[in-house]
């Protein structure tokens, strides 16, 4: 199953709120995407795995991706080393996507910035022939994506480039209160977590609307890059 675009989150809701909006509109331009959750989000503070289990599978038929995994890995202690990197080469040789997106750089969250240098780290050394991986029995041709991006999470981290999500807002918003055990709710008893507040349930809105404003639209998702944007003519940026 080759796909245009794999991204992954250290924990389930991570690219929901980081870059589902690009997401979807890649979606309903014909795109094949998939998910890859690093862990299930077993530390969370709210709800529970059978919980977000549920969560992340409703949010995943909200955007129409073509598939979604989740690699069990220690929520809150996996860690960038062979064992973890080759789980991720695996999955990028089985899935040959040419796009790769993980999560921010650098964030309030340790495991985000974890994943985020695991994932890269992996996208590079998928692409060596000597790295030998086996899928369902059968050998796995190297693989390496033409490009991998960041989202931005908590931290205000400056983009290097934006995309227009004014289309796709609403599906946005509803891929990420999927996850209704994680986020602000009057009638919710569970204890008040930093992403669990009114405040933080606005931004979602509020944020999308500052990169808008930023390139002229009334809502974008923010992204940091590896390598310089590369474009085929001057006319090709907006």
């Amino acid at each position: 199953m080759k796909l245009d675009i794999l991204a992954f989150g250290a924990h389930p809701d991570d690219v929901e709120l980081g870059c589902s909006g690009t997401i979807a509109k890649e979606v309903s331009l014909g795109k094949k995407v998939g998910i890859i959750d690093l862990t299930r989000g077993e530390l969370g503070t709210r709800g529970s795995v059978e919980i977000r289990n549920k969560e992340s599978k409703l949010a995943a038929e909200i955007l129409g991706i073509t598939t979604r995994e989740n690699l069990d890995m220690r929520d809150g202690f996996f860690v960038n080393d062979e064992a973890h990197q080759m789980e991720i080469i695996k999955r990028l040789r089985k899935y040959r996507p040419e796009i790769v997106i993980c999560n921010a750089i650098d964030d309030r969250h340790i495991d985000h910035g974890k994943g985020s240098k695991l994932v890269s780290d992996a996208c590079f050394l998928s692409g060596l022939r000597k790295i030998e991986t086996t899928h369902e029995g059968q050998v796995q041709e190297a693989w390496r994506p033409k490009v991998v991006y960041h989202y931005i999470q908590w931290k205000n981290i400056e983009p290097d480039f934006v995309v227009d999500i004014t289309d796709f807002i609403a599906k946005k918003e509803a891929s990420i209160l999927a996850y209704s055990s994680q986020f602000y709710s009057e009638n919710s008893n569970e204890p008040v977590t930093p992403i669990a507040t009114k405040n933080f349930l606005e931004s979602i809105h509020y944020r999308s609307r500052d990169f808008g404003r930023l390139i002229g639209v009334d809502y974008a998702e923010g992204f940091t890059a590896e390598r310089y944007v590369a474009v085929n003519s001057l006319s090709d940026l907006i």
